[in-house]
C-alpha cells in the first residue's frame, strides 16, 4: 500500500486555496473569504479583499497584520509581501493602539486607588452620621 495517496480536504495540485482577511472596528468586525492562488502573499490576500478601499484608515505602509494572532514581522513569520499562504489562512489586519499598554495599566491602577479612598471615605461618612444620629437620640 502506497502512504503517499493520501486523500485531504484540500489537493496540492489544486491551482486555489480558500484564506481569509480579518479588520477589525471596536463597533463592527469584517471577515472576507477569498479564493485564491497558490503562491499568494499575504499582503496580495489584503489587497484582493477590498477592505483597504472599504476602511480607508487602514494604510498599508504602516499596519501590522498577522496569521492567527502570529505576527507577520519578520522574526515570528516573514514579512506580509513575503509570507506566502496557506489553505485556510487567516490573515488579520491589526489596528494601532489607542494608548500605551503600560499607560492604560498605570490609569486602571490610579482609577482603582482613587474609588478605593472614596468608598473610604464614605464609609466613614456614614459611620460618623450614625454615631451622631446615636448621641442625639439617646435621653
Amino acid at each position: 500500500m502506497d502512504d503517499t495517496d493520501k486523500s485531504d480536504d484540500f489537493s496540492a495540485s489544486a491551482a486555489s486555496i480558500e484564506v481569509e482577511v480579518a479588520y477589525a472596528l471596536p463597533e463592527k468586525q469584517t471577515l472576507i473569504s477569498l479564493s485564491v492562488k497558490q503562491g499568494t502573499t499575504a499582503l496580495a490576500a489584503v489587497l484582493a479583499s477590498g477592505l483597504t478601499s472599504r476602511y480607508p484608515a487602514i494604510k498599508l505602509n504602516d499596519v501590522n497584520m498577522g496569521i492567527f494572532s502570529k505576527p507577520l514581522d519578520g522574526k515570528h513569520l516573514p514579512l506580509p509581501e513575503d509570507y506566502i499562504l496557506e489553505h485556510k489562512d487567516r490573515v488579520e489586519i491589526y489596528r494601532p493602539l489607542l494608548i500605551d499598554p503600560k499607560q492604560a495599566r498605570l490609569q486602571r491602577a490610579q482609577r482603582k486607588e482613587t474609588a478605593k479612598k472614596v468608598r473610604a471615605e464614605k464609609a466613614k461618612e456614614a459611620k460618623t452620621g450614625l454615631n451622631k444620629k446615636k448621641r442625639s437620640t439617646e435621653p
